[in-house]
């Protein structure tokens, strides 16, 4: 067994620890008992109960992200594009997203095409191909393994919609709906002429949300009949009905009702691999198990999340909030978690109408210093060692003070990632069936334990 650990009051970050220096007592019959004074947890591992199968961790390349690494030294872009893409100096990333037009965390707004016209005869790349996509081919060149992409509209141009702007909401102009439809297909395609295969597209981020940024509104039923008579059957008209089209990217809270909506139009429903969500309302994991108790076919992927309002450099429990949303999210069949940016700077941006976030590397622009957050190695725990093509087995504890997933890689490793957001070590037992072992776990830290 190889355990890491994370630990707020240690130099431990994300690094491999003797197990005999946490473990308290070894059997072979399983039958654990706790001699030792103290409180005793106990966690429950069977890997002959799976669930669903992992597609992947990763961050979102915007021109934002972009423009933070084109400001650092040579050296320190490097680093900071190895952190997360390199095999063995990163963390695993291998799902990751782009936005199709300008979203908050680009420097602008602009579009692909400006110029009204249904037939986006000036379709261009030109903006993406300045920062963005460099960038995509740096991942890629470090990466042993395929990135999966996909792509996310904050907004069709503004000739395109209601209000006549990119920002602050508005609808799709019904007689552009077909246009838009094939601006997908144009990027899609485009993007593929620059060496990027985009493999899934959300309809539309937030679309219960009017923005001071980047914005369209869509109701259920307008995002449904949109899919079902002009996204999906355009994209197998344009050569591109392997794209998987992820609907609602939104919170948590109306997952099942957008689901609901979608999911009982067979005719909507066939073009549509499965549901995103973001968690910016709460947690309401269980809209996640009904989503997949009701529609068990339909995947459910996390395709955004960020900690609002400033870089929150070093703060513990950005972290810990990281972990408790994938433990949970993973849980509750959840198949693929993605990040918001992959970088920002020392004010938590550039943001073009000033909504400052976090992300887990800063660059800081003004020192030319990489600064990891704890959320950066929180979220390694997960992304570093469960793989593509994992099982999530059935893991239990007897606390909600441990929070804990399981996985079973392809290889036959098991992996079980456990977090302790108490400010007192504890001591837990793990039983795996036939075996077992206790483990000591810091105050305010994560653990990763791989079982061969």
């Amino acid at each position: 067994m190889k355990l890491y650990l994370t630990a707020k009051d240690s130099d431990f970050r994300l690094s491999e620890v003797p197990v005999d220096d946490l473990r308290k007592g070894y059997q072979q019959d399983g039958n654990i008992t706790y001699t030792d004074a103290g409180e005793l947890f106990v966690v429950y591992l069977d890997d002959r109960k799976t669930f669903q199968e992992w597609e992947g961790f990763g961050g979102a390349f915007t021109e934002s992200a972009a423009n933070v690494l084109n400001r650092m030294s040579s050296t320190n872009q490097r680093k900071m594009m190895e952190a997360y893409f390199h095999p063995e100096k990163g963390i695993g990333y291998n799902f990751c997203r782009t936005h199709i037009n300008s979203c908050d965390f680009s420097l602008s707004n602009w579009a692909c095409c400006e110029t009204e016209d249904p037939e986006l005869n000036e379709f261009t790349l030109e903006r993406d191909k300045q920062q963005i996509i460099p960038m995509i081919h740096w991942a890629k060149a470090l990466s042993e393994e395929e990135i999966t992409i996909f792509s996310s509209p904050w907004s069709p141009p503004a000739w395109m919609k209601t209000n006549g702007e990119m920002n602050n909401g508005g609808q799709l102009k019904p007689e552009y709906r077909q246009s838009w439809a094939l601006y997908y297909c144009k990027y899609i395609k485009a993007m593929e002429d620059e060496g990027v295969t985009v493999s899934a597209i959300t309809v539309q981020n937030e679309p219960a949300a009017t923005q001071v940024w980047d914005s369209c509104v869509y109701t259920a039923e307008e995002e449904r009949d949109f899919v079902r008579d002009y996204l999906g059957p355009t994209l197998e008209q344009e050569g591109l009905g392997h794209i998987k089209i992820v609907c609602w990217d939104h919170n948590r809270a109306e997952a099942y009702d957008r689901a609901q909506k979608m999911f009982d139009d067979a005719d909507a429903s066939k073009y549509v691999y499965g549901i995103g969500i973001h968690w910016y309302m709460g947690d309401n994991y269980d809209n996640l198990k009904l989503v997949n108790d009701i529609y068990p076919d339909k995947k459910i992927w996390f395709t955004e999340g960020c900690q609002e309002f400033g870089p929150h450099i070093g703060e513990w429990q950005v972290g810990e909030r990281y972990a408790h949303s994938m433990i949970n999210d993973l849980n509750h069949n959840t198949s693929a978690w993605c990040d918001w940016n992959l970088f920002l700077d020392e004010t938590g941006g550039p943001n073009h109408v000033n909504n400052l976030c976090s992300a887990p590397v800063i660059g800081d622009t003004l020192k030319d210093e990489v600064i990891y957050n704890p959320s950066y190695y929180y979220f390694g725990h997960f992304s570093k060692f469960i793989k593509r093509g994992a099982y999530r087995v059935a893991i239990a504890t007897t606390s909600d003070d441990l929070e804990a997933t399981a996985f079973l890689n392809p290889n036959g490793e098991k992996v079980v990632v456990i977090m302790n957001r108490l400010d007192r070590d504890v001591v837990y037992a793990l039983n795996n069936l036939e075996r077992g072992c206790y483990v000591k776990m810091p105050a305010r830290s994560i653990q990763t334990l791989i079982i061969d």
